[in-house]
């Protein structure tokens, strides 16, 4: 018995964009398999490979299964429809085996969206039942998602009939059937529901949007069935997608195609080196009289091992996401982590990322990969959307196939060059003229306090001019002028050049004496609506009390007429006093300062005025000047960097993390002619004898090039403004005031990418061991914002391409648990 009842399903008139109207973070439910089936071009077998998994789990399966097959795209339609395809397949096949005659199997199949040009009457939701008694033990689902009339590819028909779908909308609608899916499994084993995406053409085929499909559900990032191609030249499109999808992180579960003779699964398989399961279904008859019914038959038991392949491999990965966190906890040492203080639960297990989301698995109620947005940018390295990330992806798979790693000293590649020339006419313009490229932030830190002492050293007559360094003695002790709450890095030498703190005690760095003059700098913040400098007692003259200064705009505190101010004076009186009263055998050799922002030692923002001033005075008496801005250079304050808001330059600068988008490590330390000169000599013993192993690296050089050109072409980043010198204000300056009016807020810093308050905190609840913050983070994570503190101050760091709406979002999540932060510390 077979029947059909027909309903016909709500009309979408949408002519325009169709957008997403939900605003659920969009997680992928791990409660039963979910797989996507991707092709290496179209017309490969995709859809018959989807009704053969379908058959073989719902006429095969000793226990009652459900099966969602979804094809979130659909074109030609409604002549040409995959899902009804599947319908029939499956009923045909359980009405041709008469076993299957004892077994009840429903159907359905539904289309939820077309546009107003394919609507017809056969536009419908069609169900049915076959068997004998029309239960529902098994049950087949069938959906498409979008359609289209016009048999092209979907961006076509979606420009051609005024139904352009947004990636969002897509993707919204996806995750809406995800849910039906984890509702039809209530009460079911993991095995006894499988779903099924089926995707539209190629794997690089573009989307209604524009998008191509293997970056539209990267989100998502479904594990994959790819259906490669059996004929000829079937090796290397079938190749060409297996790259794309894994270049993209996906993870390719099997590969299968049809049979033409041509022997393809051997080169196949070694090339994947047997990693991946080749399969291999029999020719496709030409003229199916039967309407495939004996291909299908004869093809199950390949079906039936493919079902099996998926299920293993689905099995496995739960496996090990529920395993990891113990395993971590057992031997792995994390940075800057009392491991005591990391409870059970606590570990989060990071299954991907995508953009500036972590993708995380999370077993609490339903066990889903959930995004959490990444609010520490990871210690600041971060800043590509998920578009730059692809695209550094496959730079990165470029130049390592091409370079590898080659030697540095005495040699060129192009990325190294293309890079410092980048730094040269970007960071460095108007002031430097030498790129010295080295690993890590600390190490470049390293290296700038060696060329400031050599530069000093030459400048003050303190090396002989000889062609031998015979002697390790010295009579000279060089000291640095820092700065407090500073912070250069963990290595040793860096460590020296900054202040007293929870970094540098007797606990970490036993052998830490601070070899400089630290002087204690006035900070800026804002606190209830208005900026406020803060000024140390030491400044404060005998003569002259110092009044409260507040500004209205956080502008005015950059702008160059200060220059002019009662403060400027004040600050060069002081400084000028405190470097003329430095005596005996110590000299101060440089200056380092992370201009503007602070990072490590508090998120606390100096006054722009005073830093200038520093600079000048130094200057005035021949001290080199070197900005560490490992943290925040290339837009992290929303310049490219910080000269552009101090108004002055440095003689040596280091920079790193976001320089390469954050996907690899690698620093630069730019120097003048000056400073480079003073390495120059007959002896190779004068030259600046320091180097890594993997100095100036091919990947980190092009990653570099990608991402600095990246972040300042307004066609790639839309925050960018007029003149290619801003970012546009990524924090709403109402959240913003709300928040700096908010009673358990001490102060707020916010320029560029960076939002960052201090939590009101006494005692053992204030300064960098305290965990004061932890439950307000707690909070924030399960909102999907992931963010580290330090110690009572929080903050938030997005990326230069973020949108201003995501950072909002960002900020009304933060206020609203402050405020149930406040009532709980009440």
């Amino acid at each position: 018995m077979y029947r059909f009842p027909t309903v016909i399903l709500s009309r979408h008139l949408h002519r325009r964009k169709l957008s997403s109207t939900t605003s659920q973070p969009l997680e992928l439910p791990l409660s039963h398999p979910i797989y996507t089936i991707w092709g290496s071009n179209t017309a490969v077998g995709k859809t018959l490979v989807s009704a053969g998994i379908a058959a073989s789990s719902l006429l095969s399966s000793p226990s009652p299964i459900k099966f969602h097959y979804l094809k979130p795209l659909q074109t030609g339609f409604p002549s040409d429809s995959d899902s009804r395809f599947i319908f029939n397949k499956l009923r045909h096949l359980h009405n041709r085996n008469p076993y299957n005659s004892r077994i009840s199997i429903s159907l359905s199949n539904r289309v939820l969206n077309v546009p107003p040009a394919a609507w017809t009457n056969q536009v419908k939701e069609i169900n049915g039942f076959v068997g004998e008694d029309g239960s529902d033990s098994s049950e087949l689902i069938c959906k498409t998602l979008y359609a289209w009339e016009e048999a092209v590819s979907p961006h076509l028909a979606a420009e051609r009939e005024g139904f352009v779908v947004e990636d969002s909308a897509v993707l919204g609608t996806l995750q809406r059937c995800f849910r039906d899916v984890v509702e039809s499994g209530v009460g079911k084993e993991r095995s006894e529901v499988l779903c099924i995406v089926e995707t539209a053409g190629g794997v690089a085929s573009p989307g209604p949007s524009g998008s191509l499909q293997c970056d539209l559900y990267r989100p998502f990032r479904i594990p994959a069935i790819l259906v490669g191609d059996g004929r000829l030249g079937g090796i290397s499109g079938t190749i060409s997608a297996y790259e794309s999808l894994t270049l993209r992180g996906y993870d390719v579960v099997a590969i299968v195609f049809e049979d033409h003779g041509l022997l393809n699964e051997g080169p196949l398989l070694s090339y994947v080196r047997n990693k991946v399961p080749v399969l291999v279904l029999p020719p496709v008859p030409k003229d199916p009289s039967n309407d495939l019914m004996e291909w299908f038959e004869g093809s199950f038991n390949v079906f039936n091992n493919l079902k099996e392949i998926m299920l293993s491999a689905y099995f496995e990965r739960i496996q090990k996401l529920h395993e990891m966190p113990t395993k971590a906890r057992d031997i792995i040492w994390w940075p800057f982590t009392q491991h005591k203080l990391v409870p059970d639960g606590r570990v989060t297990v990071i299954d991907s990322r995508c953009g500036e989301n972590f993708a995380v698995f999370k077993a609490q109620k339903t066990e889903v990969i959930a995004p959490l947005f990444d609010g520490c940018a990871s210690w600041w390295t971060q800043g590509p959307d998920a578009i730059l990330q692809a695209e550094l992806a496959r730079e990165m798979g470029y130049t390592a196939a091409r370079f590898g790693h080659v030697m540095f000293p005495e040699n060129v590649h192009e990325p190294a060059l293309d890079s410092a020339e980048l730094l040269l006419q970007g960071v460095g313009k108007g002031w430097a003229s030498r790129v010295y490229f080295s690993d890590n932030g600390s190490t470049a830190i390293e290296i700038a306090l060696k060329m400031a002492f050599r530069k000093f050293s030459v400048e003050h007559g303190l090396i002989p001019d000889c062609h031998e360094d015979a002697t390790n003695e010295r009579s000279t002790e060089l000291m640095v002028l820092a700065l407090q709450r500073s912070y250069h890095g963990d290595t040793l030498g860096a460590m020296e050049a900054q202040a007293p703190s929870a970094y540098t005690g007797f606990l970490q760095q036993p052998w830490y004496t601070g070899r400089g003059l630290f002087l204690n700098p006035p900070s800026v913040s804002m606190y209830n609506n208005k900026w406020n400098i803060s000024i140390p007692e030491e400044f404060q003259q005998e003569n002259q009390k110092l009044e409260s200064i507040t500004f209205v705009s956080r502008d005015e505190i950059f702008h160059r007429r200060r220059d002019n101010s009662k403060l400027a004076p004040v600050y060069s009186s002081y400084i000028s006093k405190v470097l003329s009263g430095f005596r005996g055998s110590s000299r101060i050799a440089a200056l380092i300062m992370e201009p503007v922002i602070q990072g490590s030692g508090g998120m606390h923002m100096v006054d722009p005025l005073f830093q200038r001033i520093l600079v000048n005075e130094c200057r005035s008496r021949k001290i080199p000047v070197i900005f560490d801005e490992v943290f925040t250079g290339f837009w992290r304050l929303g310049v490219e960097t910080a000269v552009d808001l101090i108004h002055c330059v440095p003689d040596i600068a280091c920079y790193g993390k976001l320089m390469t988008g954050g996907i690899i490590p690698l620093a630069a330390t730019l120097a003048t002619d000056a400073i480079f000169d003073s390495f120059i000599g007959d002896s190779k013993l004068k030259a600046l004898l320091h180097g890594h192993s993997y100095s100036a690296h091919a990947m980190g050089c092009m990653a570099a090039v990608k991402s600095i050109q990246w972040f300042k072409d307004p066609l790639s980043n839309p925050n960018i403004t007029s003149e290619e010198r801003l970012l546009r204000e990524l924090w709403d300056d109402k959240m913003v005031r709300k928040i700096s009016s908010h009673s358990a807020v001490q102060r707020i810093v916010v320029l560029g990418t960076l939002f960052a308050l201090e939590l009101k905190a006494e005692g053992d609840n204030a300064g960098y061991g305290s965990l004061y913050a932890r439950p307000l983070l707690q909070k924030l994570r399960e909102d999907g914002v992931y963010m580290r503190p330090l110690g009572n101050v929080i903050y938030l760091l997005c990326g230069p391409c973020t949108s201003p709406e995501v950072c909002n979002q960002l900020l009304v999540k933060l206020y609203e648990r402050l405020e149930e932060f406040d009532v709980c510390k009440k």
